[in-house]
């Protein structure tokens, strides 16, 4: 998976397509990340304590990664291209070939 913690990404498919935000977490064995304030669904909790309150909240749910792109500061949302750089591997855009 080339995308990391804190990638500014837009959506490109589902309920909140067109919608852009960084993500949170990256779980690359089921392919999927959580974008902040996107994909908003609601849960029932149970309290942990006694100080706890329970009830319904809303959080943060996956996303396909499928689902997201990265965004270029120039070109917008794009796809990652690998380069190499001597010894290093460097994310770099596919449109404009801008270092991500």
């Amino acid at each position: 998976m080339k995308l990391k913690k804190d990638d500014l990404v837009t959506i490109i498919a589902g309920r909140d397509k067109g919608k852009s935000g960084r993500i949170l977490k990256v779980d690359r064995k089921k392919g999927r990340v959580v974008v902040q304030d996107r994909n908003i669904v609601k849960k029932a909790m149970r309290p942990k304590n006694q100080q706890d309150k329970g009830g319904i909240v809303e959080i943060e749910a996956s996303i396909d990664a499928s689902n997201v792109m990265i965004n270029c500061k120039k070109c917008g949302p794009t796809r990652i291209r690998y380069a190499v750089d001597g010894d290093k591997k460097i994310r770099t855009c596919c449109k404009c070939g801008e270092v991500l």
